[in-house]
């Protein structure tokens, strides 16, 4: 397989073509060679992946940009596969976070839906809407031209600018109590634009959640709250057109081992959670994410050297 300058594709001689990202940022560099990827998911590139996804997602860093961003840096055959089958992947490994934080966060869960009342259905109905919104309608231009490394690189750097800014200047002594329509507006349009891969759903909401003058813990429930119904919605969603298509052949068993390691990733790492509540600031989560966001660059840099 060989990467050409014209159209920055690998293509393969067969008659199926996938885009390689270790070509993204080629185009007007010199020829240069792209290895042929495993058409097959690997058992261990599966497992590393949902053992990844689990910290992942509990703290302010993208774990859709991380799955996307460590196979792409270590040479793995992940980022060659079809898309639809890494797009079918990550779902599993949601299934299996959105699990694990189920049975984990189960004593919160039950204590919200004890205490259901009309602050709190104001509060997941207008987070919810939003998102919801922009992903039924931007869904596929988002997984076609916003899945790259570049665009996640520039996600994690926006994101990072957000939550340093909103913890520098926000933070009022406000209670999870006070939270009514404008904030659960806010915390909506955050998990829409956390619909980006590198923005990071965690870290939207907690940057706005402390721009709207939450303290510490209190953005942190609030980030859980709103953000657990998005995940299982969203995975059922999509588990449900998964299930309608069938797997990819011979990824079952891939499949599963990601699915369990996802959901013993996350089951394990729900400490992590106290973790940023605890932490005095979002400074080195932000400081974290301009790091990595700069060794991506300074790749897609040499893949442009001839």
């Amino acid at each position: 397989m060989t990467c050409t300058t014209s159209t920055t594709r690998c293509s393969r001689r067969s008659s199926s073509a996938s885009r390689c990202w270790s070509c993204a940022g080629a185009a007007a560099a010199a020829t240069r060679r792209c290895r042929t990827p495993d058409p097959q998911l690997k058992l261990r590139e599966a497992v590393a992946l949902g053992v990844l996804h689990g910290p992942a997602e509990l703290l302010p860093v993208s774990s859709s940009g991380h799955v996307t961003l460590v196979p792409w840096l270590a040479g793995w055959d992940y980022p060659g596969l079809d898309a639809e089958l890494r797009k079918a992947f990550e779902v599993a490994l949601h299934a299996g976070t959105a699990a694990a934080l189920l049975v984990a966060l189960r004593g919160e869960v039950g204590d919200a839906a004890r205490g259901f009342d009309r602050r709190r259905a104001v509060l997941v109905a207008g987070s919810f809407v939003p998102p919801a919104i922009v992903g039924y309608a931007l869904e596929r231009p988002i997984e076609r031209h916003l899945g790259t490394p570049p665009t996640i690189a520039a996600g994690l750097v926006v994101g990072a600018a957000a939550m340093a800014l909103a913890d520098a200047c926000g933070g009022a002594g406000r209670r999870r109590e006070d939270a009514g329509w404008r904030d659960a507006l806010a915390l909506g349009l955050a998990q829409a634009a956390a619909l980006v891969p590198g923005v990071s759903r965690n870290g939207a909401t907690l940057a706005a959640a402390r721009a709207r003058g939450f303290d510490r813990e209190d953005a942190n429930a609030l980030s859980r709250h709103v953000a657990l119904p998005i995940i299982v919605g969203a995975t059922v969603l999509k588990g449900a057109r998964l299930a309608r298509r069938g797997l990819p052949p011979g990824t079952a068993r891939a499949f599963a081992a990601g699915t369990a390691a996802a959901f013993a990733s996350t089951l394990g790492s729900t400490w992590l959670i106290r973790q940023v509540e605890r932490d005095r600031s979002l400074a080195p989560y932000a400081a974290y994410r301009l790091a990595l966001a700069g060794v991506v660059l300074r790749r897609l840099w040499q893949d442009r050297r001839p």
